[in-house]
């Protein structure tokens, strides 16, 4: 095959170290902006960003020769120096692939998260996405 295709979306969670409210509400818009310019920089596409005072949520498509590994590298270690040196983010992140048929379901999730999170945590948030993708997961360590 002379060409290669690829159609990675990926939903991507991370949040502020030990979650604490680090990014404050004012900030929101200029962060989401600055991630989509750090992924069009990387060649990648930021689709949607959103969040709360402790953790972000991203949808993004993933070229086929860009690990994922790097691209959230890039993600966290630059907006987190853009941020300031009182900002940082967690070590870990979660990652979760999404079907096309699905973008636009996740988006529409990844926008509201300020409601969604009125009736949830972060912490429970999280945990039911590893429950759902079905991933293994050791309560002691999934929060560092």
């Amino acid at each position: 095959m002379s060409h290669t295709y690829a159609n990675n979306f990926i939903h991507c969670v991370f949040s502020t170290k030990d979650r604490r409210p680090l990014i404050p509400a004012g900030r929101t818009d200029e962060l989401y902006a600055y991630l989509g310019g750090i992924a069009r920089g990387e060649g990648f596409s930021l689709i949607a960003a959103g969040g709360t005072a402790n953790h972000v949520h991203l949808l993004f498509v993933l070229p086929a020769d860009y690990t994922l590994a790097h691209a959230v590298q890039k993600l966290k270690g630059s907006s987190s120096r853009w941020m300031g040196h009182e900002f940082s983010w967690q070590e870990g992140y979660g990652t979760f692939s999404v079907s096309s048929s699905q973008v636009e379901v996740v988006k529409g999730y990844i926008q509201n998260q300020e409601e969604h999170h009125r009736k949830r945590s972060f912490e429970e948030e999280f945990v039911a996405l590893l429950r759902n993708c079905g991933i293994e997961y050791d309560e002691r360590y999934v929060f560092g």
